[in-house]
């Protein structure tokens, strides 16, 4: 075995091993086998040789795996482990993989290989997902490059280093300054309105920060940041507007000042993509990221979203006029700001559905939620999770990971990691899924799909386990919906496998799926459990949240909206250098999706890493054009009749058999059709947000 854990050919990933100082030499020495190897490929790929999925293919995934073993544990340990040395050593040899990569899809013998096997009888006759596979391969080279020539290809490689360095720095950089910002206080009348849990993750932040044990949830300090689960909890809740108005213009500043400022990563990103599109004969970026969209067009995402806005846009003006009138009553009398509308929204919430978000919050312990999730996917999909903690090494010591089991044979299918809480200063924000291992076939060897599933919520305070709010709760679903669409496919080829080879515009179908069943009576009932009694969800709460679902959706539909069109805005029509700043387009999108305009001083920009350091570069509206099809796709569990368990069982199945199976081995398009029998409908859509 190499004394390089990085360098291990088989199992998991060895995170109980891995550090910094393995990075560059495993990455250099993965990369001088598999250039060597796809050298010796290319060798063979004569005018004569006749290109077949066996002697051309199965090579080549062969030396992508040995590539991917190696950095997928790097790139997760950048999201999830961040440190100055483990950068430094992603930073050192990130060239050397884009190097690589470029080598790969501009290789003209390897794309003229492809289109031999296109065009020959023996490829037409390959299964649906290896056709799939291949065709995805020929986009993705033309879009890689594969037909430019001299300076043209010499400067879209240029481009290619510089984008991926520019996207690891606005990405560090949102980390670096969210870290850098805190706010201590130490007089007990600071923290009035603000729920328990959230004093006492703040004490428990204060010590973390110090490294000390000086501070008590009841005594202070107590330090909060600009992570989810101390931020939200105190612009929802806090009665000091001034610490509000504080807190919330830090939020609004990440990353755009000083050291950490992504204001001229994201013109020179943008202006990159826009040079990188015209040497491919686009005339935007946009354009170019539709051509491997399911989208197809500009013109169909913006039909898309400009639907969703005339629905939004009345509804979202009468919920700001209720705000305002409720504020009003509660003798608020300034006007309502960026920093009161959080938190006069969670007082109108807990005056019209009489519960608050802290109420419900011992009513979902992290283990209970997960056990309700389990027992759900068991009775609807036939697959049974089990808890494996201790059968794979992991990277901190919240990590989980669990089975999944096929409930019928006891089968494995597949594993998942699940990282569930924040870590200040070494986890980015947000959620997300990701692959670890891919479902593939070499003879009579199978790898079975193993998921990351990331969330960030609040850890476990006060010698409590984790007590999720309901957002979190959504988070949860949301990813482990992505999770089962990686880990229930039957296709046996990576690249098609899970949620490889999906169009991007459809990857959140799956996600945003699982999220409609929080708000199924039983379903909801089957997740909670108080942390000291066990006691289910009361009726009256039960009752309270299902009334709750549409409350504002109007308004987070618009805030979606405005940030779908932004994106689509910046890579299509945007000019950089031109009279208008990304903030100024960021605001003007704003007068028509926003009932009260952002502050002249926003710069949410800075820190939108979705479409400038992560996949969604002119692909925001991808929640949107997947929402559509998820809210039609739980319709068909509606009409089966949501209560008749055999009905959803196989309504279930059905979904398992389409859309969680066929993974990237089929058109997202034909997938749906398989599962609904028709084309998707964006009515489900509305009438889940209550907008019909």
């Amino acid at each position: 075995m190499p004394t390089n854990p990085l360098l291990y050919t088989s199992g998991l990933p060895p995170f109980n091993l891995i550090k910094a100082e393995h990075i560059v030499p495993a990455v250099t020495e993965v990369l001088a086998n598999a250039n060597k190897d796809f050298d010796r490929v290319e060798a063979t790929l004569t005018p004569d040789f006749r290109p077949t999925w066996d002697n051309l293919l199965k090579p080549l995934d062969i030396i992508d795996h040995a590539v991917f073993r190696v950095w997928s544990p790097v790139g997760h340990l950048m999201g999830v482990m961040n440190s100055d040395e483990i950068r430094k050593a992603y930073e050192t040899v990130q060239p050397e993989i884009v190097k690589f990569g470029l080598k790969t899809s501009q290789s003209k013998k390897l794309y003229d290989a492809y289109m031999k096997i296109q065009s020959d009888p023996s490829g037409k006759s390959l299964p649906r997902p290896r056709q799939r596979i291949i065709e995805h391969a020929v986009l993705s080279m033309k879009l890689s490059g594969v037909g430019l020539e001299g300076a043209a290809k010499d400067r879209y490689n240029q481009i290619a280093q510089e984008l991926a360095a520019l996207k690891t720095k606005f990405s560090n950089n949102a980390l670096d300054s969210t870290k850098a910002w805190s706010m201590t206080l130490t007089a007990k009348e600071e923290l009035d309105g603000l729920p328990d849990h959230a004093v006492a993750l703040a004490s428990q932040e204060h010590n973390r920060a110090t490294k000390t044990t000086e501070s008590t949830a009841d005594k202070g300090p107590w330090r909060f940041t600009l992570d989810a689960p101390s931020y939200i909890p105190f612009i929802e809740n806090s009665k000091r507007r001034d610490l509000r108005e504080k807190t919330y213009r830090a939020r609004i500043a990440i990353a755009s000042s000083g050291d950490f400022d992504n204001s001229p990563i994201i013109d020179k990103i943008l202006s990159l993509k826009q040079e990188q599109a015209k040497l491919l004969g686009f005339s935007t970026y946009a354009e170019q990221s539709m051509a491997s969209k399911m989208s197809g067009k500009v013109a169909a995402v913006d039909k898309l979203l400009e639907e969703l806005l005339a629905a939004s846009l009345e509804p979202g003006k009468r919920e700001h006029q209720e705000l305002e009138t409720f504020a009003k009553s509660k003798e608020f009398t300034e006007k309502l700001l960026e920093w009161d509308i959080p938190y006069y929204a969670e007082r109108l919430k807990e005056e019209k559905y009489q519960y608050s978000e802290d109420e419900l919050r011992p009513y979902f312990p992290i283990s209970k939620v997960l056990n309700g999730m389990f027992d759900l996917v068991r009775k609807i999909f036939e697959i049974r999770v089990e808890a494996a903690d201790g059968a794979a090494p992991v990277w901190h010591q919240d990590v989980r990971y669990f089975k999944v089991l096929d409930d019928k044979t006891g089968k494995q299918l597949a594993a998942f990691y699940l990282d569930p809480f924040a870590r200040s200063g070494l986890k980015r924000s947000g959620a997300w899924m990701d692959d670890c291992m891919n479902r593939r076939k070499d003879g009579a060897k199978l790898d079975l799909p193993v998921a990351y599933l990331v969330c960030n919520g609040t850890p476990p305070v006060g010698g409590k386990p984790g007590l999720m709010g309901f957002d979190e709760v959504h988070t949860l679903f949301h990813e482990f919906g992505h999770g089962l669409q990686h880990m229930l496919t039957v296709v046996d080829d990576a690249g098609a496998a899970g949620i490889n080879g999906i169009e991007w515009d459809a990857v959140e179908l799956a996600s945003q799926f699982m999220e409609n069943w929080l708000y199924h009576k039983s379903s909801l009932l089957s997740l909670s459990g108080h942390v000291d009694t066990n006691a289910a969800l009361p009726e009256k709460y039960l009752t309270k949240i299902l009334a709750a679902r549409n409350y504002r959706a109007a308004s987070i539909m618009l805030r979606q909206l405005h940030m779908g069109l932004t994106d689509i805005e910046l890579h299509h029509r945007f000019n950089v250098g031109g009279s208008e700043t990304t903030h100024d387009v960021f605001n003007r999108i704003a007068k028509r999706t926003s009932v009260l305009p952002p502050r002249p001083e926003n710069r949410f920009l800075c820190a939108f890493s979705h479409i400038f350091s992560g996949g969604y570069s002119a692909g925001y509206y991808s929640y949107k054009w997947a929402e559509v099809l998820s809210a039609d796709a739980f319709a068909a569990f509606e009409e089966a009749g949501l209560d008749n368990p055999r009905a959803i069982n196989e309504t279930g199945l059905r979904y398992r058999n389409t859309v969680l199976s066929l993974g990237g081995g089929e058109h997202p398009s034909v997938v749906f059709r398989q599962f609904r029998g028709r084309d998707p409908s964006t009515k489900a859509l509305l009438k889940h947000s209550g907008l019909l």
